[in-house]
């Protein structure tokens, strides 16, 4: 087999669950069965895949349960949700490579790194909560939580309130040498699992957890240049990028290069929390001196790497 370079795969949280009738952990499963199917096609093609993913229902789910139970046990800081979240998802990967790799007779086993990202703790998103997390709160409680615990709580559309945290821009991976080793050493790698548990440095270098999200297509883009990949690619839920997306006049993108993906940011193409922090993740990517990134849906990454169909990015 030709050995094609590194490929970082960003797979959406949302990827694991199809809608709200499938959510269950077996849901999940089936779901990421069969994402990793369309992985090890790249892998037989001779790409050596770092995967990464989101966690963004999974962490809800998990503060959820630690709401409900709090009259009973503690509750679960975000950052100990985050390093949950990463296990299970990766216990799921890899159980679902193990077998897909078995089933087609290649030597290969895939292993999980959980992973810390780095912010700079004077990031000016710590000034703007943002994020919403957690359950949705009447207005007493609410205060009484902002009060007791220092939550930045707001109303949220008419629907109650709800906490936010910040996010900030990663840094730094903190395992991504850990990450780059098992991919020379022949394993496939899952990683910086919803951008990365957030640490920041305090004043001796050590490391401290703290309460906040970071994008995970943000914190792929920094694994992709820090490990050198040759390839980075988000899978999502479209088989390619649009302009005028759901217009009357939306027009499919085979490529664009970094100067007019910057243009059709300024012109208001892609949606902020959908397609627009995917094209600055790449954006990044390619300015940091990546070669060449892919926006695609799972099931076709396959013919996106032949050629044949999704958005590619190049510098």
């Amino acid at each position: 087999m030709e050995k094609k370079g590194i490929a970082v795969v960003a797979v959406g949280g949302n990827a694991l669950i199809k809608d709200k009738a499938h959510q269950t952990v077996q849901d999940q499963y089936d779901c990421a069965k069969d994402t990793m199917k369309h992985i090890v096609d790249m892998i037989e093609k001779g790409w050596d895949v770092a995967i990464s993913h989101g966690n963004g229902p999974q962490v809800g789910f998990i503060l959820r349960r630690s709401e409900l139970a709090k009259h009973e046990l503690h509750e679960v800081p975000l950052d100990f949700c985050g390093a949950d979240s990463q296990g299970s998802i990766g216990y799921m990967f890899q159980q679902a490579l193990y077998n897909e790799f078995r089933s087609r007779g290649i030597d290969k086993v895939a292993a999980t790194v959980v992973t810390q990202t780095v912010v700079d703790k004077n990031d000016p998103a710590f000034q703007k909560p943002s994020k919403p997390i957690g359950s949705f709160m009447d207005e007493a409680d609410a205060k009484y939580r902002a009060e007791k615990d220092g939550w930045t709580v707001v109303e949220d559309a008419g629907r109650g309130w709800r906490r936010v945290v910040p996010s900030p821009r990663p840094i730094r991976i903190v395992e991504a040498e850990a990450i780059h080793n098992l991919l020379n050493a022949g394993f496939s790698a899952v990683g910086v699992g919803g951008g990365g548990i957030p640490v920041i440095e305090d004043e001796n270098g050590d490391l401290i957890g703290i309460e906040a999200v970071i994008d995970k297509d943000f914190g792929s883009a920094l694994l992709a240049k820090m490990i050198g990949a040759d390839l980075f690619v988000i899978s999502t839920a479209v088989e390619k990028v649009a302009l005028n997306f759901n217009k009357p006049n939306q027009t499919f993108l085979d490529e664009m290069t970094v100067a007019e993906a910057k243009q059709y940011i300024e012109e208001g193409h892609f949606a902020p929390g959908s397609m627009l922090p995917k094209v600055q993740a790449i954006i990044q990517y390619l300015e940091n001196g990546g070669k060449k990134a892919l926006i695609t849906d799972p099931e076709h990454i396959g013919e996106a790497l032949d050629g044949k169909t999704g958005t590619w990015i190049l510098p």
